[in-house]
């Protein structure tokens, strides 16, 4: 058992490390358990970052991580590469229990976890991720400027993804596995009402394929008639939802029917006292790093009332 720590911050990533450099400038030396496999989040597996503020020829999605990092560990933070497997909140102090055995106590908690994208289990996505095979419209649509585009899913994000694509690609075409959209009934009248939107309903995606280019096509099947064809296209973009990382909280903060965390209005503050949230472990709607951080930058503001009981 350690000391007690004043903050400790599950989970790393630009809600993280942004929670750890506000946290460390205020003198409280945070310890963040930045992950054992994927420390930084997504954005280590994302390529250039054109729309991160302050890098105008854009930055690798791991370089920002790690600058975000070494700028935590500048003001003080301490990192520790494991992952949280239980926590116990039913006190004052909170105690986290770590994946490798450790066991750290603390007066407040910032839960940065974060959320991973649903996949499409198909042969040739990892091979052509970053390379065709995309997960965030906003991120990577420019990179697909006047070339065809696919978009998967049939949510509200799908339909969203799919008309923002418009002002990028050559074409666009969504699919959906079913013969009727779960979006909101504003989002299928949009897109169907959309002329540079093509519908594929009723169709998987059985393969990505491609060359050392990238990718060039996907094939299909209609799963009413079982017809395989192979669709020409360079973007494809998955939108079959997200799964927040929140099981190890096992029940100790309140979660919506998703598993997101739930927060106190705009504040960062969950269920628990002294516990707090950030990332996208609360927000299923921006997803995107900068907003990530700004919640990081709440999360820790909120963190430092905590302690000095304002």
């Amino acid at each position: 058992m350690s000391d007690i720590q004043d903050v400790v911050i599950i989970g790393s990533g630009p809600a993280g490390y942004t929670a750890a450099i506000y946290l460390g400038r205020a003198g409280y030396r945070p310890l963040v358990i930045a992950g054992a496999l994927t420390p930084g989040g997504q954005l280590v597996n994302t390529t250039t970052v054109e729309n991160f503020p302050g890098f105008p020829d854009g930055i690798l999605g791991p370089d920002l991580m790690d600058a975000m990092q070494r700028q935590a560990e500048q003001f003080g933070a301490r990192l520790v590469w494991d992952d949280v497997v239980s926590v116990d909140f039913d006190d004052d102090v909170h105690t986290v229990t770590c994946d490798q055995g450790d066991v750290f106590q603390a007066r407040t908690v910032v839960v940065t976890t974060g959320s991973t994208v649903r996949k499409l289990q198909v042969p040739g996505e990892e091979t052509f991720a970053g390379r065709g095979v995309s997960y965030c419209a906003t991120c990577d649509g420019f990179f697909f400027r006047n070339k065809p585009i696919v978009v998967v899913g049939g949510g509200d994000s799908a339909c969203e993804e799919a008309l923002f694509l418009t002002r990028f690609g050559s074409s666009v075409t969504l699919i959906h596995r079913r013969d009727e959209f779960r979006a909101s009934k504003i989002m299928q009248e949009r897109v169907r009402s959309n002329p540079d939107i093509t519908l594929m309903m009723n169709t998987v995606v059985e393969r990505v394929n491609g060359s050392d280019a990238g990718a060039e096509s996907i094939t299909v099947r209609n799963r009413a008639t079982d017809e395989v064809t192979d669709v020409p296209v360079n973007g494809i973009f998955v939108a079959i939802g997200h799964t927040p990382a929140t099981d190890f909280l096992h029940g100790a903060l309140a979660l919506d029917d998703d598993g997101y965390i739930l927060v106190d209005g705009a504040s960062t503050r969950t269920s628990v006292p002294g516990v707090f949230a950030a990332g996208d472990a609360v927000d299923r709607v921006y997803r995107q790093a900068i907003s990530a951080a700004g919640m990081g930058c709440r999360a820790a503001l909120d963190a430092q009332r905590y302690l000095s009981g304002d």
